[in-house]
């Protein structure tokens, strides 16, 4: 099969790459560039841990093909840290507010708390359930997933931010 040649900025780099025409965004990343952080969770856009930021938007990886993220900017949840190591505040909410187990969710659920926040800097927890409702954590009642996403809305605001989960 012929490759069609791709480039994009992938967490602030830029990246060029020979692809398939049928590899999808998801399986490019993790194979190709070794960002093992999104996960490959249902392949139907159901479950979510796949979730990247796509040029301010937030995208299931696994069901768009690698050369239609021609051109685009990709965030994903290893370019959320500063350079120095320095936690976002969402990773940080979720490691003080307990907002993950197993952890398999995490990457996408933080990378569409992101762009939620990004949209809406200050939301209720209405606002937080609907807005990561299409993502599933299947060991958490999401309480404490709610509670991370408060913890970085208030921290990104300068606000005070509550005491962790026990």
């Amino acid at each position: 099969m012929a490759k069609a040649q791709i480039a994009l900025k992938v967490n602030g780099k830029a990246v060029e790459a020979l692809v398939e025409p049928r590899t999808l965004l998801i399986h490019f990343l993790r194979e190709q560039l070794n960002l093992t952080g999104p996960h490959i969770g249902c392949d139907t856009s159901h479950c979510g841990a796949c979730t990247v930021d796509l040029n301010g938007k937030s995208v299931k990886s696994c069901t768009m093909f690698a050369v239609q993220a021609d051109g685009a900017e990709v965030l994903t949840i290893e370019g959320m840290a500063a350079p120095d190591g320095t936690l976002h505040a969402l990773q940080e909410g979720f490691r003080e507010m307990h907002g993950l187990q197993c952890g398999f969710c995490t990457p996408g659920m933080i990378m569409r708390a992101y762009r939620l926040l990004k949209e809406n800097a200050n939301p209720s927890e209405d606002e937080i359930r609907m807005g990561i409702s299409g993502n599933l954590c299947r060991c958490t009642g999401y309480q404490n997933i709610v509670k991370a996403i408060q913890f970085a809305a208030a921290k990104l605001s300068g606000a005070s931010v509550k005491e962790a989960a026990e």
